[in-house]
């Protein structure tokens, strides 16, 4: 897998069809490293004529990790005490500018889900001639008051992390099926084939963690999402439980001319049957740019 300096760390990638098309970047969320986006979700996106560019967020898969941090502390950040937050959504925002500037790719579409939408918004705020347009999915504006998720939700999110393989593995399918999407039940054994890639690729709970803390720490979007002028498209699930819709609401209230797209029955997953309407839609957004 390539590799790129971006930043002062590590920034490991992938692409997806023809170098010559225009570049659509693709940002996954807590946790999730880039092979959590279906390839043939990637495929067919590349097949509407877009160079798919994925990445590694820092503290997850193959990019540079910061376990000499050690982990944070959660509670105090949820107590208006950050300073355990080793970095902030900004700092990952501009993990995906370098990599962009380092690829050569002046600009980009930038698509975004959960806390990579949050990544995603960052970045059109702190780096606009870099993208051409704006889709935030499943994401929120970190506003404390919207976008919360369910106790259930809640519960899954904190839950330790198991201590062997089967444990793991185990827990990560219990979670994906917990924040799934009602109306498009994934099958057990696709969860499990997921998994098993994940862990076997790179497991770093306390990348997560830390992941986690920037979330929590940095500031609140809404004000500095009103002076986005770039073409903008938020998808929202109506039945999320992670992520409320709310916060994909609030995305788009936040953002002069941006466009909302509630899909009824879906949780906080991609589920495949909704892909075309997804897809569809993200390449309409494109066409505004």
């Amino acid at each position: 897998m390539p590799v790129v300096r971006a930043n002062g760390i590590d920034v490991h990638y992938e692409t997806v069809g023809n170098p010559d098309d225009p570049a659509f970047l693709l940002i996954m969320g807590l946790g999730a490293q880039l092979i959590a986006w279906p390839a043939d979700f990637c495929a067919e996106l590349a097949a509407r004529g877009f160079h798919v560019v994925l990445l590694d967020n820092r503290d997850v898969g193959l990019s540079t990790a910061f376990d000499e941090l050690g982990p944070p502390d959660v509670a105090a950040i949820m107590g208006g005490d950050p300073s355990t937050a080793p970095y902030l959504i900004s700092d990952m925002a501009a993990d995906a500018a370098g990599l962009l500037k380092a690829l050569d790719l002046p600009r980009a579409h930038v698509a975004g889900v959960s806390m990579g939408g949050m990544i995603a918004q960052q970045l059109t705020i702190d780096h606009p001639d870099l993208v051409a347009s704006l889709c935030s999915i499943m994401s929120t504006t970190g506003d404390r008051t919207v976008g919360r998720p369910t106790p259930e939700a809640m519960a899954v999110l904190m839950r330790p992390p198991g201590t062997t393989r089967d444990e793991i593995l185990a827990g990560s399918v219990a979670t994906s099926r917990a924040i799934g999407s009602p109306a498009y039940p994934a099958p057990d054994e696709r969860l499990h084939q997921q998994a098993v890639a994940s862990y076997e690729r790179s497991y770093r709970p306390q990348g997560t963690q830390r992941q986690y803390a920037a979330i929590l720490a940095s500031p609140d979007r809404t004000t500095a999402l009103a002076t986005v002028t770039t073409p903008t498209l938020i998808i929202h699930g109506e039945a999320d439980p992670l992520i409320n819709v709310s916060g994909g609401r609030a995305t788009a209230a936040a953002i002069p001319g941006a466009e909302l797209l509630v899909l009824p029955g879906m949780g906080h997953d991609l589920p495949q049957p909704l892909w075309p309407q997804i897809i569809d839609a993200m390449t309409a957004n494109t066409a505004r740019s």
